[in-house]
């Protein structure tokens, strides 16, 4: 059997934790199997980098990010293979490069584009534990490239897929996925299984369990996920593609305060304008979520939609730049602002769900400004400080706790 453990950087901080997660590597390579781990920078590594990084330079390159933020994993994996060498047992650590790990050129936010898996597959055969740098790969140049935030996960999955493995696990500081986050809803309860489009929703709109790309390759190539703690021997939560037959109505609530409002004002209503500013956008890897459009005053009409806050500056930028062909009179902002979501595969045979969670937003007294659907999740966009009390209420009306 063909196990891959993927072990956040919760999970590997410190010493007593990086020989925790490597005890319970080994017991699976005692019981005869083959065990590939995938490893995340140490605690808050990538966080100090980024920051000593603007130190340096406010707006660094990302080739240079690049080099410097795919060392944190270098120093977690050989870390790891040390812990395991005490402990008895043969490990060695590779990188992106070694593997090799094949993606596109776009540094910062790079795809995976394929795995050489005859390294990995050599050490296996000579019965030593392989661990893996997350979140990076490289690309045609052989410059080093990242995956993007939670890319670890990507890289577990992929490396599942190519591999075949048996069983894919996702070790985390928390020990599943919840029907909202404990820490603001404290009756929320564990799931004992969920379907990869809740969970890709769920990882879109702001639990950070596990990472969105992840879950749409682990749907596109089977593979089942295990998400647990490193920290406790509770089981964890299934995701894969069938769940039980009788849903609940809603799964889940969802929070993501990363997010901005972004409104261009007085274009012409004309045909055109709309596809000008989102394909602009788009060219330059600015995901756009919520859009709504409103008819104004002499066929003028106005745009509103919302980008990550980490996409904030540069999407007011082109569009400042474009204020004239996309015939725009100004393009304003709003940044303290939440999206909050509902998801649920049983939505789609349930009328009333909606009203359901309005309801419960007006019992709370929260505003809504903007409002998206789809088959399986509900999303409002309100006001940053209300999404606590927001999350709390909502829970309590579709009766999702413990």
């Amino acid at each position: 059997m063909l196990v891959v453990k993927k072990f956040g950087g919760s999970s590997v901080a410190d010493k007593e934790r990086i020989f925790n997660a490597a005890k319970r590597c080994i017991e699976d390579y005692k019981n005869g199997n083959q065990v590939v781990v995938v490893l995340s920078a140490m605690g808050k590594t990538t966080d100090g980098l980024i920051a000593k990084a603007r130190e340096i330079n406010p707006n660094p390159p990302k080739r240079e990010m690049d080099m410097l933020l795919s060392t944190g994993e270098q120093v977690s994996v050989s870390l790891m293979a040390m812990a395991m060498n005490v402990l008895g047992v043969p490990a060695v650590s590779l990188n992106a490069a070694q593997v090799a790990m094949h993606t596109t050129s776009a540094y910062g936010s790079a795809k995976l584009k394929r795995i050489d898996t005859e390294r990995i597959r050599h050490e296996l055969e000579a019965r030593k534990i392989v661990i893996i740098t997350g979140f990076q790969g490289v690309n045609k140049y052989d410059d080093l490239t990242t995956l993007g935030r939670g890319g670890s996960d990507t890289t577990a999955v992929a490396l599942a897929a190519a591999l075949h493995a048996d069983a894919c696990e996702i070790y985390t500081d928390v020990d599943g996925v919840y029907t909202a986050d404990p820490h603001v809803v404290p009756n929320a309860r564990k799931l004992q299984e969920v379907s990869y489009d809740e969970m890709l929703e769920f990882a879109s709109l702001g639990a950070k369990v596990l990472h969105n790309r992840s879950v749409e390759m682990a749907k596109r190539y089977g593979v089942q996920l295990v998400v647990r703690s490193s920290l406790t021997r509770a089981e964890g939560t299934i995701v894969k593609e069938e769940t039980k037959l009788e849903r609940m109505l809603v799964s889940g609530v969802a929070a993501d305060k990363n997010v901005a409002r972004i409104s261009v004002l007085g274009v012409k209503n004309e045909p055109g304008i709309a596809f000008k500013i989102f394909n602009l956008l788009a060219k330059h890897n600015v995901n756009v979520d919520i859009i709504i459009q409103s008819i104004g005053r002499e066929e003028k009409k106005d745009i509103s939609f919302t980008v990550a806050k980490t996409d904030l500056e540069e999407a007011l930028d082109l569009l400042e730049k474009n204020k004239e062909s996309i015939t725009a009179q100004a393009v304003t902002n709003e940044e303290n602002v939440a999206k909050l979501s509902i998801i649920g595969a049983g939505m789609m045979s349930n009328p009333g769900v909606a009203a359901k969670m309005f309801e419960a937003l007006s019992n709370a007294n929260v505003n809504i400004k903007m409002i998206a659907t789809s088959e399986i999740r509900i999303t409002v966009l309100i006001h940053e400080e209300d999404v606590n009390r927001a999350m709390r209420s909502v829970h309590d009306a579709f009766d999702l706790a413990d």
